[in-house]
């Protein structure tokens, strides 16, 4: 089996994701790559990734909305690589609404992806893991994970989830050398996020303007949006022999956000 250790990335076709994936990357980690976009969209992406770090990276478009499409990525990475020693769940969707007119199928959508696929990527690899006494899990959670938003029922509730599971698989994982740990961004700059802005517009009655300004960093005490380098280089470390000890946390990057 390789030395060289391999990191699954959910959600790493753009955005955050793919900021981290090119930062493990650069860290001499091989790297699975996955999205819903075609593998021949992705195919100059993943070529000039692995050229550029000289690490092997693989694309896989598994459907993370159901438990056999995250069993299959996993599969597809062991198949490649031999292993899975690093993991980070960061696939999610966003949806915004008042609760009474949520659609069910977009509250069903946003917990299949925004949790349940973290709970089986994590059952997956977890025995491999404590197997080789090393891994990483990493959860891209939000700040939303530790405070509410009106409109969001869905995505909280998930991030609320993730934060639970990360803390109740690093208890079982803690003696086997394996870290399960939660980053909480604040708002970061990124499709997903440039999107939901005319929804809390139509929402809230406010303009787009208006919505960065006064919704979306209004708790940001920074008045900055988190960038996702930022996010990629606390992931990458959290990889690393110094972050042994660290498990079970949930780290803000929110600007000061969850200080108030």
């Amino acid at each position: 089996m390789s030395s060289i250790r391999t990191a699954v990335v959910t959600g790493s076709s753009s955005g955050i994701g793919h900021a981290i994936a090119e930062r493990l990357a650069a860290a001499g980690i091989n790297i699975v790559l996955n999205g819903i976009e075609p593998v021949e969209q992705i195919e100059p992406m993943r070529r000039e990734m692995s050229e550029r770090h000289g690490v092997g990276v693989i694309y896989d478009p598994a459907n993370l909305m159901k438990a056999d499409g995250v069993r299959s990525l996993i599969a597809a990475a062991e198949a490649a690589f031999g292993k899975v020693d690093v993991l980070v769940n960061n696939a999610g969707i966003q949806f915004v609404s008042h609760i009474e007119d949520f659609p069910d199928e977009k509250w069903e959508a946003i917990l299949s992806l925004n949790l349940s696929a973290a709970f089986y990527a994590t059952k997956s690899v977890i025995a491999g893991m404590k197997a080789r006494k090393w891994g990483r899990i990493i959860n891209i959670a939000s700040a939303h994970g530790l405070v509410a938003s009106p409109f969001k029922s869905a995505y909280v509730s998930a991030k609320h989830g993730i934060l639970g599971l990360t803390k109740t698989v690093a208890l079982e994982a803690a003696e086997h050398g394996v870290t399960v740990n939660a980053i909480c961004p604040g708002y970061v700059w990124t499709p997903m996020v440039e999107k939901q802005i005319p929804d809390t517009a139509s929402s809230r009655g406010l303009t787009e303007e208006q919505v960065v300004r006064d919704v979306l960093l209004a708790a940001q005490p920074t008045k900055t949006f988190v960038t996702v380098e930022q996010l990629a280089e606390l992931t990458a470390f959290l990889t690393t022999d110094a972050a042994a000890s660290i498990t079970g946390a949930s780290l803000s990057v929110d600007g000061g956000w969850t200080a108030h």
